[in-house]
């Protein structure tokens, strides 16, 4: 049963083939026998009362298609009855009074919720490493990170801990851990989903999208947690649609942009060898390879490592030890004890973030970086629309790996935060232009010391062309098995 996608899910509960509270309990008896450190906290009892509640939906046939559908939540997404800690000492027993309005959507939509999944420290990271209760192991591979910072999610997902799991996508981090774990995800266009009750990192890149097994699942996922939300500032007023709509449709004569800045020099050899026999199974498909350039990709880190930082600086502000949050035991005025608490609450990453994002903001620098970097952001941005965008654009969509390399082994990048940076090179675009962008899983590496992992192909779009990619991504898991492959 924990192999079945949600829809195969949703038809057993629907049949009264099983019922929620008997799936929810088989999923909260392979957490608990799990080692892999993917969840913080899971409340049997919390749990059990949904899907109690669930399974009277579904005998009042007041069911739809995800009541009764056991999910994860990422730890920064605000959740009433379970703890919130962002991954970070500074919210260490904080559980919120409200829901996020991701985590009450899908509440409304019926499902089960099993606990909070593990992430870095205020979602600051690419290998998961950053968390303040300690790295999530990949699946695939013990010794291997599972990708960051949505690292929880993705190796729930891929070790069938849950069906499916919300995940938030700052500049990759939802398509990395997935492309290294070898799921599917996708982010879905800034403003898309709410960041209500969503722990902020930096407002304008930040945004939710769900880990699933396959297209269709996450097609399903974003259904439910899309729309306009007034509590929201950039939630985008749109109409609700439905995502799968088009996964049927033919791939013939669909134009694949394949950018030649995503397969230079630092891509790995094994990574490129998957993303090509993909790229290949889509001409059997009846789509069409075009070379194109986007020249700005290179500028995308030192542009993000501006705007995000700077931010975050903002944003966690808030944490003081004052109203809530972690408060030092010891200290002599107010001021000391804001520092003593920041400076104990926070991690070395997080601190890192916040120093170089108050530098860029100071006086005398704010023109020189911060500025030069949202210039630099929109010269981006103009590169992926001149390829995607009008009666002249080059493709209907871009493809290229998500990541240069495998998962790397855990510790291996811990003393050298710029090697991770770099692991965010393709990813990182797409989150400052605010476009759409999913993985799927396509093939597999050589880990450097231990075993076959996962890799992931990378497919964007233009704005609000998320069906369109479930329908390319759903065209190629109906040809391939990839993302029927799972760990041992």
């Amino acid at each position: 049963m924990h192999k079945l996608t949600l829809k195969e899910l949703s038809l057993q509960l629907q049949a009264r083939k099983i019922s929620a509270a008997e799936l929810a309990t088989l999923f909260l008896d392979r957490i608990e026998a799990s080692d892999l450190n993917a969840f913080l906290h899971v409340d049997r009892d919390l749990t059990l009362a949904q899907a109690r509640a669930a399974d009277a939906r579904l005998a009042g046939n007041d069911a739809g298609p995800l009541t009764g559908i056991p999910i994860a939540h990422k730890d920064i997404f605000v959740t009433r009855g379970w703890r919130t800690t962002a991954g970070s000492r500074m919210l260490q027993n904080y559980v919120s009074p409200f829901d996020a309005t991701v985590v009450e959507q899908f509440n409304n939509a019926g499902t089960v919720t099993l606990g909070k999944v593990n992430c870095d420290e205020f979602a600051m990271g690419s290998g998961n490493e950053n968390s303040f209760y300690g790295p999530v192991k990949n699946p695939w591979d013990t010794l291997a990170v599972p990708g960051g910072s949505s690292g929880g999610s993705a190796a729930a997902v891929a070790a069938r801990l849950a069906p499916a799991a919300t995940a938030t996508d700052t500049g990759g981090s939802i398509r990395q851990p997935s492309a290294l774990c070898g799921v599917t995800g996708i982010k879905p266009t800034y403003g898309s989903v709410s960041r209500f009750g969503m722990i902020a990192f930096a407002s304008s890149l930040d945004q939710g999208g769900p880990i699933g097994k396959t297209a269709e699942d996450c097609g399903l996922l974003l259904n439910a947690m899309t729309g306009f939300d007034e509590r929201d500032s950039t939630s985008l007023q749109r109409p609700k649609e439905d995502f799968n709509r088009s996964l049927n449709d033919s791939l013939k004569g669909l134009r694949i942009g394949v950018p030649k800045e995503f397969f230079g020099a630092g891509l790995a050899a094994d990574v490129e060898q998957a993303v090509r026999a993909a790229l290949s199974e889509f001409e059997k498909l009846g789509a069409t390879l075009v070379d194109i350039s986007l020249p700005k990709t290179e500028l995308s880190i030192p542009v993000y490592y501006v705007i995000a930082p700077a931010e975050a600086s903002s944003n966690l502000s808030r944490f003081d030890g004052v109203r809530y949050g972690h408060r030092a035991a010891d200290y002599k005025d107010l001021a000391d004890m804001y520092k003593k608490s920041r400076a104990e609450g926070f991690g070395e990453e997080v601190k890192r973030r916040i120093l170089v994002g108050s530098y860029v903001l100071s006086h005398g620098y704010y023109d020189a970086y911060y500025l030069q970097a949202q210039k630099i952001r929109r010269l981006i941005a103009q590169d992926f629309q001149r390829a995607l965008e009008g009666p002249d654009r080059q493709c209907d969509v871009i493809m290229g790996p998500v990541a240069p390399t495998v998962a790397w082994d855990l510790g291996d990048k811990t003393n050298d935060p710029v090697a991770n940076y770099l692991a965010d090179i393709f990813t990182l675009s797409t989150s400052l232009a605010g476009l759409p962008g999913m993985s799927i899983p396509c093939g597999f590496g050589q880990g450097e010391k231990n075993g076959k992992r996962p890799v992931g192909l990378q497919i964007i779009g233009n704005y609000f062309d998320e069906a369109r990619l479930l329908n390319v991504a759903h065209q190629f898991q109906q040809a391939t098995d990839w993302h029927l492959r799972e760990p041992a």
